[in-house]
């Protein structure tokens, strides 16, 4: 499939709360982050080498940036770190410390900073290759481990559940920070930045060609 296509009629669907100030902000301080200097809010500087890794595998330069070059990799860091409960914040840092203990496993490996995108790839198409089936259980079971941890209780995780939290929540907040990009909301996706004539019933491919409006 084109991903500038795919990009283009993909709408926001991730349920988080979009128009904050807290988040422009994050937006805007990506965009005047120098990418060799960054130092991650959230993630160990080992952990933001594996996740500028993982968004380039989920989206990767084609005729478009890849999704490190606008910077969607600070930007998952600082909305974890800015945004995200400490309840989000320890159910991330659980889901990526078994992703990747699996792809240091698979990979004969010791450290993380030792992982390639080719050691990576697998790891992520693996757990992101489930069943409908598989996948309303593997919510259930997420459900059931925050209710418990909310509570109090005790909770443990199947690796396989984990593997697949951890790739799914990625994939949607890179794709999200990627259609927050400057440079996606402008050149990519429909982008009027002085409104005009409001038309309350119109047709999608005539008004803006198919594309999704920039946020």
């Amino acid at each position: 499939m084109d991903r500038r296509k795919a990009l283009k009629n993909m709408g926001l669907s991730l349920g988080y709360v979009v128009a904050t100030p807290t988040l422009i902000g994050i937006v805007q301080s990506c965009k005047e982050e120098k990418v060799l200097e960054w130092t991650p809010d959230f993630f160990s500087k080992d952990e933001g080498a594996v996740l500028t890794k993982l968004v380039d595998i989920i989206l990767p330069k084609t005729d478009t940036p890849s999704a490190s070059e606008v910077q969607v990799n600070i930007f998952i860091d600082r909305f974890a770190d800015q945004v995200m409960e400490a309840e989000q914040q320890d159910f991330v840092k659980m889901s990526m410390g078994k992703f990747l203990d699996k792809a240091l496993k698979d990979s004969g490996k010791e450290k993380i900073a030792d992982l390639t995108s080719e050691d990576l790839e697998p790891v992520l198409a693996s757990a992101l290759k489930v069943t409908k089936e598989d996948r309303v259980k593997y919510y259930e079971t997420i459900d059931s481990y925050k209710e418990a941890v909310a509570e109090g209780e005790a909770a443990q995780m199947d690796d396989n559940v984990a593997h697949f939290a951890f790739a799914d929540n990625l994939r949607g907040l890179t794709i999200w920070g990627y259609k927050a990009s400057e440079y996606v909301g402008e050149e990519v996706l429909a982008y009027l930045p002085v409104p005009g004539e409001y038309i309350s019933c119109g047709n999608l491919q005539e008004l803006t060609s198919g594309k999704a409006w920039s946020l």
